[in-house]
């Protein structure tokens, strides 16, 4: 795709016969339709270089969010990929918004036939880099260094070759395996996954949703929701020797950050009945000033104070009563005479799916028979894009290969096990979740 995807009508890719995990010689399976453990393993095994290769060259394309850059090539990179491995897959653009009109692109792509799916959603942005070189991938000892590798590019490979595992093991399956590629999952999801289920291409017929997110090995059935704000309180600039003539923004800040402090204490004393590991990690979060700005220089009244807010909501709350209750704070200080303005950065609802359901235990057994140990569910301590898929009544999970710990930090990486685990675990979940019924 060297032409501008602005103009680029979603394409189909060409569906293809190629052996990726079939040596010459090598015969099929003798009993096509049946998906054991250790057949999807050994197929995986003879692709894992290829699948460490595909993360690497993904890591190279630098997807950076904000401001959401690099996607054309990321896009055709996985388009690319999925005509390998033999799949249909459409781009689907995004209308581009906002002062720079940057585009935004969707892959969607899927394997089988019926009217049942089970659909593996991830996201191909990454946060800005935080030291030099992360863009440049490194590989040592079965480990692959570099930014996204573990948030969540080594997830989009596992998706895809999942679906390699049950095109190539021909598996019996009653339905469709979908996979869906988004940007912006890093600010939000307004223009990836939102788009998408704003025009009802999200999770159609889905008896399951899952999303490779780095979830350190245990299932994420829960996520809390978020309110991202920027607050600007707004004074009157002037020089330091005539500072009377001026209004300090950052002294107007202080007593609504205090006001705002009182919540934060409110919210902190409330905890969720979902596991959660640590303990601490529990209670419910307003973080102040997580970004914080103020003036232009030390000898001049500052006329602005910029600073964030990021409120995150147990699943027990409620969305709409704890913006609410930020906006009576906001209130009550513009009563007091303080000029202050709020832009939302995000807003997303929390959501969850019991551990009990079909789907949680397909999951569960696939993780068990794969690792060897049993499935561990959790809340997310963030937000998740299964919310998207929940809020569809979609029992949805997060599982993936990679480490929450060190996402998104300098030393990011993704160990290869980890992945071609992973992969398993996807195949042998669908084919078990789309089995076919008995009449």
């Amino acid at each position: 795709m060297t032409a501008a995807l602005s103009s680029w009508a979603p394409p189909v890719a060409r569906v293809i016969d190629n052996d990726w995990s079939r040596p010459p010689g090598r015969p099929a399976d003798p009993m096509p339709g049946v998906l054991s453990r250790s057949a999807v393993s050994s197929r995986l095994a003879l692709v894992r270089e290829a699948m460490a290769d595909l993360i690497a060259t993904l890591v190279r394309v630098p997807t950076e969010n904000p401001p959401g850059v690099h996607y054309a090539e990321c896009v055709e990179l996985i388009v690319q990929a999925l005509d390998r491995l033999g799949f249909e897959s459409r781009v689907v653009p995004v209308p581009p918004t906002g002062a720079e009109k940057r585009p935004r692109y969707c892959v969607l792509g899927e394997y089988g036939s019926g009217a049942r799916s089970v659909w593996f959603h991830g996201h191909y942005d990454v946060v800005p880099a935080s030291v030099p070189g992360q863009f440049e991938p490194r590989r040592q000892n079965g480990t692959i260094f570099g930014r996204g590798s573990s948030d969540m590019k080594s997830g989009l490979v596992a998706m895809m070759y999942a679906a390699g595992v049950l095109r190539d093991l021909d598996a019996s399956l009653d339905g469709r395996v979908c996979l869906a590629f988004v940007p912006d999952e890093e600010t939000g999801g307004a223009l990836g996954s939102q788009y998408l289920a704003d025009e009802d291409l999200l999770g159609s017929d889905a008896v399951a949703m899952f999303t490779p997110e780095p979830t350190s090995g245990v299932v994420w059935n829960a996520n809390r929701g978020a309110i991202s704000l920027q607050v600007t309180v707004r004074g009157r600039p002037a020089h330091v020797s005539l500072q009377h003539q001026g209004v300090n923004a950052f002294e107007q800040a202080v007593p609504l950050v205090r006001r705002l402090q009182a919540l934060r204490d409110e919210v902190a004393a409330r905890r969720t009945r979902y596991a959660v590991q640590p303990d601490e990690a529990r209670a419910s979060i307003l973080l102040i000033g997580g970004r914080v700005e103020a003036g232009t220089n030390f000898n001049v009244v500052p006329a602005e104070c910029r600073f964030t807010i990021d409120r995150r909501i147990n699943p027990e709350e409620h969305l709409d009563e704890e913006r609410r209750r930020l906006d009576e704070v906001f209130e009550a200080a513009r009563r007091d005479g303080i000029d202050v303005t709020v832009d939302v950065l995000q807003e997303g609802r929390s959501s969850a799916t019991g551990g009990d359901g079909p789907a949680a235990q397909a999951l569960a057994r696939s993780v068990e028979a794969v690792t060897g140990r049993p499935a561990v569910f959790e809340l997310c301590p963030g937000l998740l894009e299964t919310r998207f898929y929940a809020a569809r009544g979609i029992p949805a999970f997060a599982y993936g290969p990679g480490v929450l710990a060190v996402s998104h930090g300098p030393q990011e990486f993704v160990k290869m096990d980890r992945v071609v685990e992973c992969a398993a675990i996807y195949a042998l979940t669908a084919a078990d979740l789309l089995a076919p019924r008995a009449d």
